[in-house]
């Protein structure tokens, strides 16, 4: 009689590590998805809190992770709290991630005077690295650019602006379609202008109900900053996630063919660093 081949063969050996590897590339999926990304600064609008060329680990399940190809939302574990640095998909763009600091929740009154920042009339206090690089703009003197268009705010004086939360009646008409006719919008409704009338769905009227809650965001550079400022409110259906911690750092402008100097750039005191 042939006795059975003892041990496994080469093919088993084969699938048992194809399957390994498989289970563990669902499992970083996963996590990826739903608990914790990683995350690169590009840009230098949250200097000197975050460093372009940082890496980050962003905590995805506690504002509750969406679930992909879906507007449904895992539950959260926590709210949004004024001074967390949070990554969001960018509303004007939402195949990119941004990240800013929170300065004011849905119900808030912004107001900019004097580059002093105040939430419901109480200043709020300049986080620790903040910087301005640039000249202050004075009262009275209004930037096209901010948002809303033709309020005559700038970035350094800027409101008072209530950032809206769902169940705000808000008016409408010719002065205020400016600050709510993306948001309309964005929630799935037709906004036209006829005359003097703002029609919602083609009906005109003069309310409109806020469906959901919205956000302020700015960077802590805050003359380097394209933040709320410039763009509005930011809808709390693009939340990604908090920022945790610096895992890697080194400076994006040495080029990987420079290898020496690439690695010579890493800022070492950077690794492992909480971010708040």
């Amino acid at each position: 009689m042939v006795k059975e081949k003892q041990g496994k063969t080469g093919k088993q050996h084969t699938k048992e590590w194809f399957e390994a590897l498989l289970i563990a590339a669902v499992f970083a999926a996963v996590i990826r998805v739903f608990v914790v990304e990683s995350y690169r600064i590009p840009t230098s609008s949250m200097e000197q809190t975050l460093l372009a060329g940082d890496f980050l680990f962003v905590n995805k399940f506690v504002y509750g992770a969406r679930v992909p190809m879906t507007d449904y939302r895992l539950p959260s574990v926590d709210t949004v709290e004024r001074g967390d640095i949070i990554v969001f998909k960018f509303p004007q763009d939402r195949s990119l991630n941004y990240i800013k600091r929170c300065v004011a929740l849905p119900g808030d009154t912004v107001e900019i005077r004097d580059r002093r920042l105040l939430v419901n009339d109480e200043e709020f206090a300049l986080p620790p690295h903040a910087q301005f690089l640039g000249s202050m703009m004075p009262l009275g003197q209004p930037d096209a650019q901010i948002f809303p268009r033709y309020s005559g705010f700038n970035k350094d004086n800027y409101g008072p602006l209530r950032v809206p939360a769902a169940g705000d009646v808000v008016r409408l008409d010719r002065s205020t379609i400016m600050t709510y006719g993306k948001l309309i919008t964005d929630e799935g409704h037709r906004v036209a202008v006829a005359g003097e009338r703002v029609l919602v769905d083609g009906v005109p009227t003069d309310r409109y109900t806020i469906e959901q809650n919205y956000y302020f965001a700015m960077g802590d550079n805050r003359d380097n900053s394209l933040d709320s400022r410039y763009w509005g409110f930011l809808p709390e259906k693009d939340l990604v996630g908090q920022a945790l911690m610096v895992y890697w750092s080194w400076d994006p402008h040495v080029s990987l063919f420079d290898p020496v100097n690439k690695i010579g750039s890493i800022r070492w005191n950077r690794i492992a660093m909480p971010v708040h």
